[in-house]
Parts: structure tokens; C-alpha cells; sequence
């Protein structure tokens, strides 16, 4: 049985367990439950805390695990990213007081506060800078007003958190983070139906199909406008002028899509969600 870590709480929580429910994977009933068996798929699940995940697959107690990119970063384990998962999105800055900052020199010998000592540890030594880390659990923005650093490293979002405590962000961005499925042994068996199976989600979630009848002199332009995935496919209609047409196109480009085929010649356009999929 494949054992995989999966988060228990926090914001990586709910989509990666519904992420792992699309896949067709049994999803556990209890919120509370720490532990549930699929044995038709043979996978064993362990919700944990995101911060410890990287550490229980790292040492090996687990086969895989489904956490943030930071969190892999900060814990020092010698588990390795398999793929990105594309949900729980962050952006990873340096933060001070409004005009004192600048570069990522200034912060030599200050005080920086920060969840994620290691991270931030890591990126700043790469770089030449010695600076006193604090290690704090939350709220890490009000550190510079109580006194206990001098700027901080934190996740930032829109920055309004920020400049209600008075700071503003300088210096480079230190990471660009996102859930991420991770493993110590990449070759493990199991591990590649996960892969593909998550891999098929978010394909599923990036993708539709779109169903058109259009005249087969137009083909070729209309393949330039949505050329699919490899190519469409191309079924004979009672009509031999004219042709059913089915192709992948990117969720996001749906309507325009629709729009250049239609003003082109194509009629009977229709959009369907991808549930699964393999490619």
C-alpha cells in the first residue's frame, strides 16, 4: 500500500483532499479522522500537519506527501518535489518600515522575523547576508511595532496587511510557492498512478471539450483558431460539405474561442466539462 501524507487543516487542506477525490481516490468521512485505508486502490492516507509533512516522508515513514513548496523548503528534508499541483498559491517577500529599506544589503546585521526560519535562512546565506533571524508562530507583521525585529519575511498577498502595520516590501522575492507532491523515493512503486491520476485533475480543471459542425473548406483555419491538444477529430456528417469537429481548448479561452470559430462559419458549438482525463 502506497502511504501518503495529506494536510489535516490550514489552506492546503480542503482542495488537495478534494483534488484526491476527483482522481478517484475514497475520501474520509470524518474531518477528525487522522487515518483512512483505500484498499481498492491500494493507498493508505495519513492527514498530518502540513508543517510535519515533509518531515515524516523525508525520514521515510511515508511514501509521499501533498504539502506547500515553503513548508519542503523550511523543514531541511531530504524529501524532493515531484510535480507542482497548481492550488495554494504564495508569494514569499521581505517587509520593513515605510522608506528604511531598500535592498537586500540593508537587512545585514538586522533583526528579520519570520515562520520560516529555515527558508528564509537558507535564501539570505546563499546570498552573503548574515542577519539575526526571530522565529516566530503567526502574526509575524507586528513584530517591527512590538519591538522584536526590524523587518520580517513573510507571505504577502495584496500587501494591505502590511501597510496597516506600517510596512512596506523591498528587496527580491524569495520564493514563489504552491502545493506540491513530494516523495524521498521517486521510483516507489505506486507512486506514478498517483502522479497521473492528479496529473488528469488538473487537466480536468484546465481544459473542456468543445463539440462544433463546420464546413470542411474551412478546416484548416479553423485548426489554427483551436488546434487541440494533438490535432482534432474530424467525424463525416450525412451533409459530405460539411464535417462534426472535436477538440481540447483551455477553460479560459472558451468564449473567445467560441466567437472567432462562429464568426468564421462554424455553427452547433457546444462546451463540455472534462471530468478525468490522461494524456
Amino acid at each position: 500500500m502506497l502511504r501518503v501524507a495529506v494536510p489535516n487543516k490550514g489552506s492546503l487542506s480542503e482542495t488537495a483532499s478534494q483534488m484526491l477525490t476527483e482522481a478517484g481516490y475514497s475520501g474520509r468521512r470524518d474531518p477528525k479522522s487522522l487515518y483512512l485505508a483505500d484498499e481498492r486502490n491500494g493507498v493508505e492516507f495519513f492527514y498530518l500537519r502540513p508543517r510535519d509533512i515533509a518531515t515524516y516522508v523525508g525520514s521515510g515513514a511515508l511514501d509521499v506527501g501533498i504539502t506547500g513548496r515553503d513548508l519542503l523548503l523550511d523543514s531541511g528534508s531530504t524529501a524532493g518535489e515531484v510535480a507542482p499541483l497548481d492550488f495554494g498559491s504564495s508569494t514569499f517577500r521581505f517587509a520593513g518600515p515605510a522608506g528604511k529599506y531598500s535592498t537586500l544589503e540593508d537587512l545585514q546585521g538586522v533583526r528579520v522575523a519570520t515562520s520560516y526560519a529555515g527558508l528564509v535562512g537558507d535564501f539570505l546565506k546563499a546570498r552573503g547576508v548574515t542577519a539575526e533571524l526571530v522565529s516566530l508562530d503567526g502574526a509575524v507583521e507586528s513584530a517591527v511595532q512590538l519591538g522584536v525585529a526590524d523587518a520580517i519575511a513573510d507571505v504577502v498577498e495584496t500587501g494591505t496587511t502590511l501597510r496597516a502595520a506600517g510596512l512596506e516590501i523591498f528587496g527580491p522575492v524569495i520564493l514563489q510557492s504552491t502545493a506540491v507532491l513530494i516523495a524521498a523515493d521517486p521510483s516507489i512503486p505506486g507512486l506514478e498512478v498517483l502522479q497521473r491520476r492528479l496529473q488528469g485533475v488538473l487537466v480536468a480543471r484546465q481544459y473542456v471539450l468543445m463539440d462544433y459542425d463546420l464546413p470542411l473548406r474551412l478546416l484548416d483555419e479553423a485548426t489554427k483558431i483551436a488546434p487541440g491538444f494533438e490535432s482534432p477529430t474530424v467525424s463525416p456528417l450525412h451533409d459530405p460539405e460539411w464535417a462534426a469537429i472535436r477538440v481540447m481548448v483551455s477553460r479560459h479561452d472558451t468564449n473567445q474561442i467560441m466567437d472567432a470559430l462562429y464568426d468564421l462559419g462554424a455553427r452547433a458549438i457546444i462546451v463540455t466539462p472534462i471530468h478525468a482525463a490522461r494524456l
